[in-house]
């Protein structure tokens, strides 16, 4: 919902959208707030999602970027999970994680099943041949994943940075194509955008 300078006063989600309006337009058992939060609607905006889920995540991510002042703030502070792709390091890892930081790493998400997140994480480290130690630095022979055929041995030089960056950057490709297409469900939207 918007006012007249088209601020966002209130972000909401809705099964039926005709029947949540309805709701807030009735005359009986309305709050204060609410009856003040109405009176400065000016036009409404919406984005259709898939499913219930993506409903979900759009709305907690759009009251914490916006801060809508008829919103009251989500208390669970659930968070998403992300999946992290430490471009920083020589040989990166892919992983899951729930927190987003400035690191130079790149981060695919937010997944609303966790189990789809780590799906994907098992997905990847079974088709390509990346790390899957965390302190491969420090040692001084192949792990077991070498042996077996699912790592290429960045511990102890057996694979060129530029050789496994080469999967590093197939396997982005993946995660970035799967990204997009989330985000065009997500958005798809009515005529006049949502920005």
């Amino acid at each position: 919902m918007k006012d007249k300078n088209d601020n966002i006063i209130y972000v909401g989600k809705a099964v039926s959208l005709k029947n949540r309006v309805r709701q807030y337009f009735r005359k009986n058992n309305k709050t204060a707030r609410i009856e003040r939060m109405v009176s400065l609607i000016d036009h409404f905006e919406y984005i259709v999602t898939d499913n219930e889920q993506e409903a979900l995540i759009l709305e907690c991510n759009l009251i914490k970027k916006n801060k809508p002042k008829f919103n009251v703030l989500l208390k669970d502070d659930k968070s998403y999970p992300y999946i992290k792709v430490e471009l920083q390091d020589d040989y990166p890892s892919i992983y899951t994680t729930r927190r987003v930081l400035n690191d130079g790493a790149k981060y695919f998400g937010p997944y609303a099943n966790p189990g789809s997140a780590k799906e994907m994480v098992a997905f990847i480290k079974d088709r390509f041949k990346i790390r899957q130690c965390k302190n491969y630095k420090s040692r001084k022979r192949v792990c077991l994943n070498y042996h077996i055929g699912r790592c290429l041995g960045p511990c102890v030089n057996k694979v060129s940075k530029e050789e496994y960056r080469k999967q590093i950057d197939q396997i982005m490709l993946i995660l970035e194509r799967k990204n997009r297409c989330s985000k065009k469900r997500i958005t798809k939207r009515n005529g006049s955008g949502f920005k």
